[in-house]
């Protein structure tokens, strides 16, 4: 029997081990097909603003708590252990002690004192705890609307970005194209040459065409690179994550162009009318400053006090143990307070008339952006028209020009100038998509139906 020795069973291990990591490798380095609804939704569950605003609803709540604990009952317990080592001496009539007519010096209390005590504060009557309970709720309304208006804000700069890696990855892909024809076109070219066919200052430019059309293709790689990590960024992912874009993502499918919507139920719009609510409760709670206020208060203490620290000491030593309490209504009633209430008041009116000027330009602002993003769209539809039948035209154009080139009837000229013409008609269509999509989102927004996008 062949005994195979250590080292060849450890070469072995180590091959093993390579290939599992290497095809491992190829795993984890494995393409993730993003359509543009897994790339949103990704977003809306991964990106720091999405859930910063979902944090934020949830923070409304305790707002909420916290107004609340002001008309709940409120109790402390309280303690104090005091030594005074010298008493403070009182002047006192001396004719009350039988001491004839005088002052009578005398040390009221003692060198040790100790309370312990319970005090409760309920308020029974503060128009300030209402208006603020009221203005917390709207608060959470507030936040439920900044939280969609940020998911909005979420899908609009993601599709934005997912539709220019699309195009920068398009421009690559020409480039790349361009470059297998041009190679192809310099080979025959030196073919050519080596057989005394064709000049060399021809050959030197189709290799100069061919180095620029590699530098070019190097450049739309980075730009690929980098624009792929900007929409990774605003989707949350992690910015090494490799992706690839459908190409059944870019299929253009023509908006309805109704009426203008109205404006007023648009989130932008919607988020000012919650924050015109907050503005009014704000004004109640400094009105609310002109309204009385009413309190319940009770308390109940046990106080010790002897020459010597009271605690566990018995009355041997001269140690006096007693409770006492108290039960009050503290009433306030606001009668000058220098004109401070009124002119908050007027501070807090002013900041509604302002905001009032803020949903009028808004609404302003809303329905230019509908129109202009229907004037968008037409305009992108008829350059899209048009430039699918200038490339259809340059196509036909090149395919004549190389034929006519390699039948020797055409210049070289000719044909690089055929190429550079399909190229930039590949370009100016992909561009048109590009304008058209960007619109068609702009007037998805303008509509409100931005959470369309992930259905």
């Amino acid at each position: 029997m062949k005994i195979i020795p250590n080292f060849s069973i450890a070469k072995m291990s180590v091959a093993g081990l390579l290939m599992a990591f290497l095809f491992s490798g190829s795993i984890v380095a494995q393409k993730r097909s993003l359509t543009l609804k897994d790339a949103i939704t990704y977003a809306l569950e991964n990106k720091s603003d999405a859930k910063k605003s979902r944090l934020q609803i949830e923070n409304s709540q305790y707002q909420i708590e916290e107004v609340r604990s002001r008309a709940l009952p409120q109790i402390s317990a309280t303690g104090s252990l005091m030594y005074n080592p010298i008493l403070q001496l009182n002047a006192i009539d001396a004719s009350a002690f039988g001491g004839g007519s005088g002052v009578l010096l005398a040390a009221l209390g003692q060198k040790w004192s100790s309370t312990a005590g319970l005090n409760l504060t309920q308020n029974i009557f503060d128009q300030s705890i209402f208006t603020g309970l009221k203005a917390a709720k709207t608060t959470r309304e507030f936040y439920q609307v900044n939280a969609q208006l940020t998911d909005e804000q979420v899908i609009e700069r993601v599709a934005n970005n997912y539709y220019n890696v699309y195009v920068q990855r398009q421009k690559l892909t020409v480039v790349d194209s361009n470059y297998v024809n041009t190679s192809k076109v310099k080979n025959i070219i030196k073919g050519q040459y080596d057989n005394g066919l064709a000049k060399k200052i021809d050959l030197d430019r189709i290799m100069v065409k061919l180095y620029n059309i590699d530098t070019q293709r190097q450049q739309l790689k980075n730009a690929v690179q980098l624009q792929e990590n900007t929409l990774k960024f605003y989707m949350g992912m992690p910015i090494a994550t490799p992706i690839e874009l459908p190409v059944t993502e870019f299929e253009l499918s023509p908006q309805i162009l109704g009426e203008t919507p109205d404006a007023t139920q648009r989130t932008d719009y919607i988020l000012l009318k919650t924050q015109e609510k907050l503005l009014e409760y704000q004004k109640k709670a400094v009105q609310a400053g002109y309204y009385p206020t009413l309190a319940l208060t009770a308390g109940y203490n046990y106080i010790g006090q002897g020459p010597e620290m009271p605690w566990f000491k018995p009355t041997a030593d001269k140690v006096y143990w007693s409770d006492y309490s108290s039960i009050g209504l503290n009433l306030h009633i606001p009668i000058f307070t220098g004109f401070g209430t009124r002119a908050k008041v007027r501070q807090a009116d002013v900041d509604l008339r302002k905001l009032e000027e803020d949903m009028k330009d808004t609404k302003l602002s809303l329905e230019l952006a509908y129109e202009n993003s229907r004037t968008q769209i037409d305009n992108s539809i008829v350059t899209i028209n048009n430039q699918k039948q200038n490339l259809k035209l340059a196509q036909e154009v090149l395919d004549d020009t190389k034929n006519n080139y390699y039948n020797g009837l055409a210049s070289l000229t000719d044909l690089l100038d055929g190429e550079n013409s399909l190229v930039e008609a590949q370009n100016n269509y992909t561009s048109a998509l590009l304008d058209y999509r960007l619109a068609e989102i702009q007037l998805i927004k303008a509509k409100g139906e931005l959470k369309t996008l992930i259905n």
